[in-house]
Parts: structure tokens; sequence; C-alpha cells
């Protein structure tokens, strides 16, 4: 059988999703431990959507097989008791045989969250990139419109990425002021490597006066990382949930 769980962790202490050779802290290397105890076997687990160090997920979706019986709370609240308070898991349930985390997903989406004051806050940090400059919120959110919709990224593609195309669609991608922090929703059928964090960077030299709303325009007819803004730090990005016909 199959079984599906949602998962909620802060990214900060971890070196990202996958788990390394080297043994350093992941996800994965917490999660799937917890798991084996409570199935009283090895399991690997697979996800949505990796994610990087230091990047954070309100509902990562992951599965694995097994076969022994558990109620869904055994696995939730078992699973739970096992991980550490940085990680956990929001729900647990059996799926169809043919689920798979990652292939199934249709969609997924990503928020990138900022704290726009002069003065840092002791409380984001790790949290929120700080950015004290001004930043032109219109002009930003023209440029983020001209990345609806079907687009070549390879502007916006990481030098590690693995994906077979960098054609990618789009579905929406906003710019929402709530007090002094700015949270960028975006939402598409797939993401390349560093894709998000690349486009926040972009978007924050139009922001900052740097470049007018229309440089995104070449930017993305370059079909160059080196043409686009800079990495955007990892602390502000969090992978919110993937999107499936039916879970």
């Amino acid at each position: 059988m199959k079984i599906a769980l949602g998962v909620e962790y802060l990214g900060t202490d971890f070196h990202g999703w996958q788990i390394q050779k080297s043994g350093l802290r992941t996800v994965q290397g917490v999660v799937e431990p917890a798991l084996s105890k409570i199935a009283n076997h090895p399991v690997r687990v697979f996800c949505s959507g990796r994610t990087d160090a230091g990047v954070h997920a309100q509902e990562q979706i992951i599965h694995f097989e097994t076969q022994t019986t558990r109620t869904d709370g055994a696995w939730l609240f078992g699973g739970n008791a096992n991980l550490p308070s940085d990680v956990n898991f929001k729900w647990a349930k059996e799926v169809n045989d043919d689920f798979h985390a990652r292939f199934n997903a249709h969609a997924r989406s990503y928020e990138y969250k900022i704290h726009h004051h002069p003065v840092r806050s002791s409380l984001k940090t790790g949290y929120y990139l700080w950015e004290p400059r001004s930043l032109n919120i219109d002009d930003m959110r023209k440029a983020a419109a001209f990345l609806v919709g079907e687009h070549d990224f390879s502007c916006f593609r990481g030098s590690m990425c693995q994906a077979k195309s960098p054609i990618k669609t789009i579905e929406y991608l906003q710019i929402d002021e709530i007090g002094d922090d700015l949270i960028i929703k975006v939402k598409a059928n797939a993401f390349l490597h560093h894709m998000v964090r690349n486009l926040v960077g972009t978007l924050l030299k139009i922001g900052r006066g740097e470049e007018n709303p229309e440089w995104m325009l070449s930017v993305l007819d370059s079909k160059d990382r080196k043409e686009a803004g800079p990495t955007a730090e990892p602390q502000g990005l969090y992978f919110i949930k993937a999107h499936y016909q039916s879970l």
C-alpha cells in the first residue's frame, strides 16, 4: 500500500530536503527514520518538490510504500513523536497504488516573504528576506505581469538544474503588501532549479529603480542567466503546496 503525508518544516537548520552522502542534516534524513520506526522496516519517501538549504515548506507532499497496516492517526501522531521540533506531519492518508507525490502533481505553489522596513526584525530573521531600501511595488507588479503564461525561463535557471526543458507556465504571479511585509506568490506547472529565487532577485532590481519594468522582457528574451538579477537568499522562500487532480 501507499501512504501520503503533508510535511511542514522550517528549513533554517537543514541542508535542503534530499539526503546527502556527506551526512549533513536534511529533512528527508529525519523524516525517513521517523516513519521507519512506525512501519518497523526501512522507509524510503518520495517528495513533490525538493527544497534547498534554508528553504521552508508549508505543505510538502510525500509518499512511501509499506506492507505494514497502521491507522492514519498512527502514521501522523506516531511519526510526529519521532520528529524534531522543526519538522512535523500535518496529515496522513492511504492513497491509490498509482499515486506519486512528484509525478502526479500538475502544479506547485511558492511564496517568497520580504520584510520591507528600514530596521531589521529579529523575530523574522531566518524566515524573511530583509529589504531596508525603498521599493517601487507598482513597477515590480508591472514586471511580474510579463512573466505570466508559458515562456522559456532559461534566464532564471540555476546552473545545477536537471529539468529537461526550460519552458514552464506560470499561472499567477502576484505581490501582496501586508503591513511592512511583501509576499510574492507564484504558481506554475513546474519550476526550474532556483527559478523563484532568481525571479525575486530580478524583481527587486526593478523595485529598487536599478532597471525599469520593461527590462524584464529583455531578460526573458535573452534566455541567459547572466542577464537576470542575483539569486535571492533562501530564508524568504516557502514551498506552499503541490496541486493534484485528486489526493
